[in-house]
């Protein structure tokens, strides 16, 4: 099975343990995206019935990141994080996650998950201006993905450019 097929399949476990009512709840929020009212309404309603499911807090974060509303997309990434490390038995706080806690380096999707939450919460952090976070966000993704799997380099890359114009190489 190819990577891909792998992070659907284990991706497509929250779906089945979602309870039908809120997975209605997360395709009504979708349809009615445009509407932030009816949307966020759809949002509470999936959270109500599934507070702690992967597949809700996804549907979460991305209505609030693609509205650009970046407060309350990061405390979902963040929800995420400690979400999967409950799930993989990590440190609740990715600051305690080393590499020893388990092989990131392999093609485990809820690895992986996890990852890709910490790039998402610490791309979060420097937008929000939260530089210093944001810094050791990335620098702990890249200890924990030393190889850039997930493609963390590139916020350490705009990092190291903040200050610079085109011309400093």
């Amino acid at each position: 099975m190819d990577q891909e097929a792998l992070e659907n399949s284990w991706f497509a476990t929250r779906y089945q343990t979602l309870p039908a009512n809120a997975a209605e709840q997360l395709r009504l929020a979708s349809l009615t995206y445009a509407d932030s009212a009816k949307a966020e309404m759809h949002l509470a309603m999936a959270r109500m019935m599934a507070s702690d499911n992967l597949a809700v807090k996804i549907g979460e974060y991305r209505y609030y990141f693609y509205k650009g509303r970046l407060s309350e997309a990061i405390s979902i990434a963040e929800h995420c994080l400690k979400l999967t490390a409950q799930e993989l038995g990590f440190p609740q706080s990715w600051r305690h996650v080393w590499p020893h806690h388990a092989s990131f380096q392999s093609e485990e999707p809820a690895h992986r998950f996890y990852l890709f939450c910490l790039k998402a919460y610490a791309y979060l952090l420097l937008r929000l201006n939260d530089m210093e976070q944001g810094r050791e966000a990335v620098e702990k993704l890249l200890q924990l993905d030393p190889t850039n799997k997930v493609g963390g380099q590139v916020l350490l890359d705009v990092l190291e450019r903040i200050g610079k114009d085109d011309y400093d190489d």
